[in-house]
């Protein structure tokens, strides 16, 4: 228990291992849901998956990333835009045959955690310098912004209302309400919504007919090389993705978690390895819900179990599901544009407290190339696989990097 459970000084943090009293941590999970639900349901949607079992299994993979991670990172796990590309491309393949593409890339995944866990921080420290770290958190968060403006310019005037009540609560109000900024944002935002009829008929007809209780759509996997390979790229941007996640929650907390990398990659393999193996999409640790973190400085892994228990029920409830499917796209938008921008920001932070030395012209030229490709969302078909400016980006920034600067460090070592 942090303090009394119920006052938070301004700017105290609470730490992944501290609580509020249940009642308060019940209303930080919700926020963790508002963060991830749109997304987290939008991926499988898109290539043909079963939302429901997504959704299970997200909150079920939450639950193991912080059993394995031993409540050292707070995070929520939901599904990952990486395997957009590959599902869809694997599409005429069928259900099974996508699924058995996830399975193999949360076991990539659990190897490459294994690996990191085996050889120590050291390789890591060599793979992923601070330039290096802070540029994949700065990606991260700057490639998600296509997915903040679309909404946002649906609906501007009721995503601007959404995020003038984000940024009043946390600049101007003191103690919990500053730390729920972000569900005090979500529930005017839609309020407004209500008010002005500006929910699709479709969704308030589909929420009138949904049934109380539904079980999740259950699928197998199917294990086609052809398809399988598809999702080797994918391995890549998980591992920047959490990389990027784990080292924003240390730049947040001021702790060094570098030794707990291992474990979450393995989490989210794990993690991702059971969403495939039932029915859903592959998971990740979620840009929108660590720019919550950072806004509301609430680390605790008890808000995250609570979002987690509540992407469970819902997975169970389809009038619930369907509920939360009204969320406006302009409350999304004014949402998301304040919580990915807190991310990118929080790579810069990184920079900043391992002092990177910014007027390096290698540093800038392979940031800047990163930054570009995944803002602009560089897609290149490589061999008749389509790979995303995340990827490009990743790649860029952990391969590129080190290239030019021994390149740069031999040409002034023979001048």
């Amino acid at each position: 228990m942090h303090g009394d459970g119920r006052r938070v000084a301004d700017g105290e943090l609470i730490g992944a291992r501290e609580r509020l009293s249940w009642p308060l941590m019940i209303g930080f999970g919700a926020q963790h849901v508002a963060a991830m639900l749109s997304a987290t349901i939008l991926v499988p949607v898109t290539v043909g998956l079963p939302p429901a079992t997504t959704l299970l299994f997200s909150g079920v993979g939450t639950l193991v990333f912080l059993v394995i991670t031993r409540n050292r990172v707070p995070g929520y796990l939901g599904s990952s835009f990486a395997f957009m590309a590959p599902l869809l491309a694997a599409k005429e393949h069928g259900v099974a045959a996508q699924l058995g593409a996830v399975v193999v890339a949360g076991g990539i995944l659990i190897v490459f955690g294994i690996a990191v866990k085996a050889l120590g921080v050291r390789l890591l420290e060599s793979v992923l310098p601070p330039v290096v770290t802070g540029g994949l958190v700065l990606l991260i968060g700057l490639s998600m912004a296509p997915y903040a403006a679309g909404p946002f310019q649906q609906q501007p005037g009721i995503a601007a209302v959404t995020l003038g009540v984000v940024l009043l609560c946390l600049v101007l109000s003191r103690g919990l309400l500053a730390r729920l900024a972000v569900l005090a944002g979500v529930v005017v935002g839609w309020l407004l919504a209500v008010g002005t009829d500006r929910i699709e008929p479709a969704k308030i007809d589909a929420l009138l007919t949904a049934p109380w209780f539904g079980f999740p759509d259950f699928r197998g996997p199917q294990l086609l090389p052809s398809v399988m390979v598809l999702s080797v790229p994918v391995v890549l941007v998980l591992v920047a993705e959490m990389v990027a996640h784990v080292k924003a929650v240390a730049a947040i907390s001021g702790q060094d978690l570098d030794p707990s990398i291992g474990d979450a990659l393995i989490a989210n393999g794990v993690s991702t390895a059971l969403a495939g193996a039932a029915g859903g999409v592959g998971t990740t640790a979620y840009p929108a819900n660590t720019g919550l973190m950072a806004a509301t400085r609430v680390l605790s892994t008890a808000a995250c179990v609570m979002a987690s228990v509540f992407a469970v029920v819902l997975a169970f409830v389809p009038k619930l599901t369907a509920l939360i499917n009204t969320l406006p796209p302009g409350v999304v938008g004014g949402m998301s544009v304040a919580l990915f921008g807190l991310i990118g920001m929080t790579g810069v932070r990184i920079w900043s407290q391992s002092d990177v030395d910014l007027t390096d012209p290698v540093t800038l030229l392979v940031a800047g190339v990163a930054a570009v490709a995944g803002v602009g969302d560089l897609t290149i078909s490589v061999w008749g696989l389509e790979l995303h400016g995340v990827a490009w980006g990743s790649m860029l920034v952990v391969v590129l990097y080190p290239v030019v600067r021994r390149l740069r460090a031999r040409r002034e070592k023979f001048t």
